[in-house]
């Protein structure tokens, strides 16, 4: 009976199918074989003939397409990384202490660094194969993406009010329960904000991670980056337009086809909203009213993830009825770990070893001083975005109107590869005489302001209704409004964005202090610009020497300043 009821209820839902579904089930099967040749071609036969880059308009809708696959591969990458990492930091006293600082330094560490360590060990791995560069490229991008969702999934952690912790403690939620049901719907909201600033710094460094020049070797795979790349270095203007035009079309189509469905899915996990204030989607509304969607979900993603949750549920009661058995997976963890640590480091002491006998004091002192450049211009970049963008941001977050407006505008701006128009900067700064070591500043705020304005929008969001309406009552105004509300209410959020601000102008110093327009090349004075013309070289003892410095500069930074403001966010800003 209940087997002649389900076929009878499914004979009633595919009586319903319509035009919603058959788009549904066009888009997808397209897409999915799309994506499958993608494969294909990325796993093919490196043949360095094929790699050379047509400037023809006609090769533009194929170049996007392999870079928007990269990008989201590198996104799926960097999201499994995030959550992972963030959820130990903020629950292991001793983890925090070291992954916080270790993110804060590989967030800072350039994209060239990732490349040229990385460019070597793929192509080994991959002997012969298209598949090695991919790699490369595909964790160049993640590079610059995983930092900071990490950080902010950390700091959405870190700030759950104690009632929702002694509520999942009541109900004994485990540790599986707690993450699905409290931990990710509690930073839901950051971690989609975050998101899409992360992947619009994924397309900044685009071109760094598709025409790479490394070692003295040259690879450029098909790509909307190394199509511009090749446009710069050739001047050809009409081939510079045609890929910003393609770059907007392309970042417009993923905003409105995933994004802006994503930010009006997540609003359900928001602790306070009213229902004329939800950001609407008609990708999403599509979805919802899909028969084809409910079927799929009914039939194929609730079983599923009951299994999984029915196995994982298994393997925790097992963990806590046999904590021996724990420990002895512990030991093997630890067993397995200890000789891949050891192998790794001796590679890694040997090259580091061969290039420090290689330095002298001299070559120390000059490349301490290029990072104290470039930290005064990261300074410059955290405080005047801090200044322009704050109060943009508490505007946006406490007007939900407002953001369904400013939601598109924003992610476009931030999802726009600042580096393309660097070009046109560089020439401006020919034309009226700026010296680039100030005119560095403005490239690196061009690329790295998003992340203050994005975190301040979620904080924002984030602030109940209630409290501003009590606010209202008690006749706050002003600057009491904002010593009393605002600042508290957003400041756990800007710490992230300035966090991650500050990581994103460090990285970014390899692009804005180098310009370059076909043959005329404009140098900034600092690490940045000593990465980038050591990498190209390939100067090993150079290499080590500049990201170590940077590496340095991040730590001191990382233990006097951002560790104290997250202690002071934990304990005296924090929701409870």
């Amino acid at each position: 009976m209940a087997n002649m009821l389900i076929t009878a209820r499914e004979g009633r839902l595919w009586a319903r199918f319509g035009w919603r579904d058959a788009a549904i089930f066009v888009a997808f099967f397209a897409a999915l074989l799309a994506f499958m040749h993608t494969l294909q071609l990325m796993t093919s036969a490196l043949d360095p003939p094929a790699f050379s880059i047509r400037l023809s308009p006609s090769a533009l809708p194929a170049y996007a397409w392999r870079s928007v696959v990269r990008m989201f591969l590198a996104y799926g990458i960097s999201l499994a990384f995030a959550l992972t990492m963030g959820r130990i930091a903020a629950y292991n006293r001793r983890a925090e202490q070291v992954l916080i600082p270790t993110l804060d330094i590989l967030q800072s560490i350039p994209v060239l660094g990732f490349v040229s360590v990385t460019v070597t060990g793929f192509m080994t791995l991959f002997p012969g194969s298209v598949l090695g560069l991919e790699c490369v490229s595909i964790v160049a991008i993640f590079s610059s993406m995983a930092w900071n969702i990490a950080f902010s999934f950390y700091q959405s952690l870190k700030t759950i009010p104690r009632e929702l912790h002694e509520a999942a403690v009541n109900f004994r939620l485990t540790p599986s329960q707690r993450f699905i049901k409290l931990e990710v719907p509690f930073a839901m909201t950051g971690l989609v904000w975050n998101s899409m600033v992360s992947f619009g710094s994924g397309w900044f460094f685009l071109a760094a991670s598709e025409a790479i020049t490394v070692l003295n070797h040259n690879y450029q795979l098909p790509g909307l980056g190394s199509y511009m790349a090749e446009a710069v270095h050739q001047k050809d203007i009409a081939a510079i337009v045609w890929a910003i035009a393609a770059i907007v079309a392309v970042v417009v189509l993923v905003d409105q086809l995933f994004w802006r469905p994503v930010v009006a899915w997540a609003q359900k996990y928001r602790i306070e909203g009213r229902d004329d204030d939800q950001p609407t989607s008609v990708i999403l509304d599509i979805l919802r009213n899909s028969q084809l969607q409910a079927w799929f979900t009914d039939r194929v993603l609730a079983p599923t993830g009951g299994w999984i949750q029915r196995i994982i549920g298994r393997m925790e009661a097992r963990e806590a009825r046999r904590p021996g058995h724990s420990r002895f997976f512990s030991l093997l963890r630890w067993i397995i770990a200890i000789p891949l640590v050891i192998i790794g480091a001796s590679l890694v002491l040997r090259g580091v070893s061969l290039a420090v006998f290689s330095w002298t004091l001299p070559m120390i002192g000059h490349t301490a001083w290029l990072g104290l450049l470039t930290l005064l211009r990261v300074t410059a970049v955290v405080i005047l975005a801090t200044i322009i963008w704050v109060p943009i941001g508490v505007r946006i977050g406490f007007s939900p109107k407002l953001a369904k407006i400013a939601q598109p505008l924003v992610q476009i701006g931030a999802a726009f590869p600042a580096n393309v128009i660097f070009p046109l900067i560089t020439f401006a700064f020919v034309a009226t005489g700026v010296p680039l070591s100030w005119g560095s500043i403005l490239l690196l705020m061009v690329g790295t302001q998003w992340y203050v304005l994005f975190n301040v929008i979620a904080g924002a969001l984030q602030v109940p209704a209630d409290l501003r309406e009590a606010a209202q009552v008690f006749g706050l105004r002003g600057w009491n409004r904002w010593r009393r509300l605002v600042l508290p209410a957003i400041f756990p959020s800007w710490v992230t964005g300035a966090l991650t601000a500050a990581g994103g102008a460090w990285n970014a110093s390899i692009v804005a202090e180098v310009a370059v327009w076909g043959d005329t090349t404009l140098t900034a004075p600092g690490l940045g610009a000593l990465i980038t013309e050591t990498t190209q070289k390939g100067d090993w003892p150079g290499i080590i020497l500049s990201i170590a410095m940077m590496c340095a500069y991040v730590v001191l930074l990382n233990r006097f300043v951002w560790q104290k403001l997250y202690e002071i966010a934990e304990e005296r800003f924090r929701m409870t």
